[in-house]
């Protein structure tokens, strides 16, 4: 059975993604056969709009499918994570600025590679189930495949928030924080869809919105705008040392877990990309910092402790509270001869 089902279903282009043992994770094949999906239908004239969904009822996509990466990794082979990284990031930006409307509907897990391709499109749909993160800290990366960009068009301070300390959001939370926008029941998902499909009418999306139950980060917004407000990662540790509260208290225990130097770029990259309204200024931020992460960052440490060995102890690079300015610099400056400008140009069509 295929790991993704593309195919042209009525008036709409449809995606399923379909590997749902692995809760759906995102390989590098994956993300070359929609981005060509993408190509091929936005100017086919019978492709009115886009549908994305997946199989299996825990996950939309869990992330992406990262064991190659560790294993040549380890080899000192960097160029396979690149290239991996490199293209999912353009077919992001594809989703992203794809001129048709495109609905995604996201049950239980949406997660870093998911991220990437249920948050870019128009009509982002989540039910009872769903719980959306961006967990790259704790596993020595940062936000990437476009979700440092919705992080920084985060309400107050919560992209500082939700993106150091991985935070899984629930539906009104995704919704509050700009990575969803409509609640649904999943029961009344499949009927949608067919009609989805019979019209191409996105309008009916609309119609069939509900309110979600109540979130949580609505009533956290005062302590995290108070206490993320920090110009580094080392103005925010102290805040939340010198704040007495159980949220504070709750935030650290978390932060400690996770790699100081991809927390303390993840707080820079969305104070850079506030005030940016393109996804590729931080696609391509995105890029400084991953394709160096193997050789310079803890990716590689991150995935052995989550993931291979399943010890849960990694051993960072530096510790909670370093000084690490001089080491943001340098993961985050441009990449030699613009290699990190060049794969996200603007497409000439």
């Amino acid at each position: 059975m295929a790991d993704i089902d593309i195919r042209i279903s009525g008036q709409t282009g449809r995606i399923t993604l379909n590997r749902p043992k692995a809760l759906n994770a995102l390989t590098y094949a994956m993300c070359l056969e929609i981005e060509s999906a993408l190509d091929a239908w936005r100017d086919n004239p019978q492709v009115k709009m886009i549908v994305i969904d997946a199989a299996g009822e825990r996950a939309f996509c869990a992330g992406g499918d990262i064991a190659e990466m560790y294993a040549s990794g380890t080899q000192g082979d960097f160029e396979y994570g690149r290239k991996f990284w490199r293209d999912e990031y353009r077919m992001n930006a594809r989703l992203f600025e794809f001129p048709k409307p495109v609905a995604s509907f996201m049950q239980g897990f949406t997660m870093g590679g998911g991220v990437g391709v249920g948050c870019h499109a128009s009509h982002r749909v989540v039910g009872d189930s769903s719980q959306i993160a961006m967990p790259e800290c704790g596993i020595g990366l940062v936000p990437d495949v476009g979700g440092s960009y919705l992080l920084a068009h985060a309400p107050g301070r919560l992209g500082e928030y939700l993106g150091t300390t991985g935070t899984r959001m629930k539906a009104a939370d995704a919704i509050l924080a700009g990575f969803a926008d409509y609640h649904i029941s999943e029961t009344d998902w499949p009927a949608l869809i067919r009609e989805l499909e019979e019209t191409g009418d996105w309008t009916k999306i609309d119609k069939a919105a509900q309110s979600p139950p109540d979130g949580r980060l609505k009533e956290l917004l005062a302590p995290i705008n108070r206490n993320f407000a920090g110009d580094s990662l080392y103005d925010i540790l102290r805040a939340l040392e010198n704040d007495e509260s159980a949220f504070a208290a709750d935030t650290l225990k978390i932060m400690r877990r996770n790699a100081p130097l991809s927390m303390a770029c993840t707080v820079e990259m969305v104070h850079r990309l506030r005030s940016s309204n393109s996804i590729r200024p931080a696609l391509e931020m995105e890029y400084r910092f991953t394709s160096r992460s193997m050789e310079h960052a803890d990716f590689l440490e991150g995935i052995r402790a989550a993931i291979i060995d399943k010890d849960r102890a990694p051993k960072w690079k530096h510790d909670l509270g370093d000084p690490l300015s001089l080491e943001v610099t340098k993961m985050l400056m441009p990449l030699p001869e613009g290699a990190d400008q060049v794969t996200f140009q603007e497409d000439e069509k």
